[in-house]
């Protein structure tokens, strides 16, 4: 007996694990950390987004894109489904249990034969099961699990990207709104410039062409204002759908600070690469889309193995009412079905199960080298921005400052008109790309947060980071 018992389970032991012997494992070489940076366990992505990002408007924005996001609500209901496709597997592994109430009137007349009248009935309880002996059941539970937490960790990148989507929409918009102003302080500087320039011209002061250099300034500054409120009205649009709104949805934002930093440098941390891994849920979706495809293999291969299962009927049958209860009815049967000639389709199902693997073992690797690369050129990008940023605030002083001195020297007869304007169009032009290197500054800021697997967690998901439960302060820039 001890034998009979030791040999299936000896067997089951083997096949379980021969089963995904060909399957081999990620080649992963991680470099030892992030763009060069300091190894630290702490990061900025550790930090919930509503502490990371601090504004109000901009909080209440992403909440409400999450809530209501169309594509966020299929994400949550693909989860839904794959736990209930989850649960289905594991109940494969349960015994069966189904019941049955039948009655029938079978008439035989055969010919030269007095007819006959054969009438059944039957109240019958059947309960079946498989033993799941080369573990078959067991694979389709795991990969059913496998795909069930893919679909979980595909939510959650979901989440981070729109997270990020939300944030860089609203500080475009920021910018865009910064860029509209500048324009129109400029506009109004135009209009008291032609003015002067008529009532100098008017006066004799002055030639013509001074006056024409005036309104030919003006008119292309004032060019500028439809293009841009175009385009905020497209990226209130967007922003609007990526809330699940109607474009007619007034997003209310806050005003750019140029003279503000959005962050301090210094206390930005990137991690280490083995922790990346596994703060960014997408890389966590492929890594369990792997873990099904090899749970597939082990499906494949034990399906070319009998199977054997069990079913015990019991119950009332009787060809008359009368005396039902009287008549019980009991059935057990053991049936082993083993494939015999299938001219190579298991076996090709299984090789092709393999190659299966080898593919989401390949997209896994890719997965790492993207998301290595991602966090590099975001930490690269914002540190450039950073130093742009800087480089603009001198350039708009410098500009400012010209300008004074332009006007003095044109009203002391030193330098002429064209001068004047050419020192106004640098300084538009520095205030200009100012404002978009904070954007600039402000974007990078959210690809690197995103980048580190940043944005995705649920309050009670994961503990914040000492040291950071409050919003990282705004330094001045100088």
């Amino acid at each position: 007996m001890k034998r009979l018992i030791f040999l299936p389970l000896l067997l089951l032991g083997f096949c379980s694990c021969s089963a995904v012997r060909h399957c081999a494992e990620p080649e992963l070489d991680l470099p030892d950390r992030i763009a060069g940076e300091e190894r630290d366990s702490l990061t900025i992505a550790d930090m919930e987004w509503w502490r990371f990002y601090g504004d109000t408007v901009l909080c209440t924005i992403i909440d409400r894109t999450l809530a209501n996001n169309k594509d966020m609500l299929a994400s949550a209901a693909r989860v839904e489904r794959m736990r209930q496709l989850y649960r289905a597997d594991k109940a494969e592994r349960l015994p069966e249990f189904s019941a049955g109430l039948a009655g029938e009137n079978e008439t035989n007349d055969y010919y030269d034969e007095t007819p006959l009248r054969d009438p059944e009935h039957g109240l019958k309880a059947t309960l079946s099961w498989e033993a799941d002996l080369w573990g078959r059941l067991r694979w389709a539970k795991r990969r059913g699990g496998a795909d069930y937490l893919a679909s979980v960790e595909e939510w959650r990148a979901m989440r981070m990207t729109l997270v990020a989507e939300a944030a860089s929409a609203y500080y475009r918009l920021m910018a865009l709104d910064n860029e509209l102003a500048i324009v129109r302080r400029t506009l109004t500087t135009r209009r008291e410039d032609v003015r002067q320039a008529q009532l100098r011209f008017e006066g004799g002061l002055t030639s013509e062409t001074v006056y024409q250099q005036a309104k030919v300034e003006y008119a292309n500054t004032a060019s500028l204002i439809p293009e841009l409120e175009q385009r905020i009205e497209t990226t209130e649009n967007a922003l609007s759908l990526l809330m699940g709104e109607y474009p007619d949805w007034k997003v209310v934002r806050r005003r750019m600070n140029v003279e503000q930093s959005p962050v301090d440098t210094l206390l930005l941390s990137v991690g280490i690469p083995s922790e990346l891994l596994q703060r960014r849920p997408d890389v966590r979706a492929a890594e369990q889309r792997l873990r099904s495809a090899m749970a597939s293999v082990g499906v494949a291969y034990a399906d070319r193995f009998p199977r054997l299962t069990f079913q015990l009927t019991g119950g009332w049958e009787n060809n008359e009412i009368t005396g039902f209860f009287r008549s019980p009815f009991s059935y057990i049967l053991g049936d082993l079905t083993a494939p015999l000639f299938g001219f190579g389709r298991r076996k090709a199902r299984y090789k092709a199960e393999l190659a299966a693997y080898d593919e989401a073992r390949y997209a896994y690797e890719k997965k790492v080298l993207e998301v290595m690369n991602e966090a590099n050129d975001a930490v690269v990008a914002y540190h450039s921005v950073c130093r742009t940023a800087t480089l603009m605030v001198n350039l708009r002083d410098a500009a400012r400052k010209y300008v004074d001195l332009a006007n003095l020297q044109y009203r002391g007869g030193s330098i002429n008109y064209i001068d004047v304007l050419d020192a106004q169009r640098r300084y538009f032009d520095a205030q200009i790309s100012l404002s978009n290197a904070v954007r600039d500054e402000y974007l990078a800021l959210v690809e690197l947060y995103k980048a580190l697997g940043g944005g995705w967690s649920l309050p009670g998901d994961k503990a914040p980071v000492p040291g950071t439960e409050e919003r990282v302060h705004t330094p001045r820039r100088r």
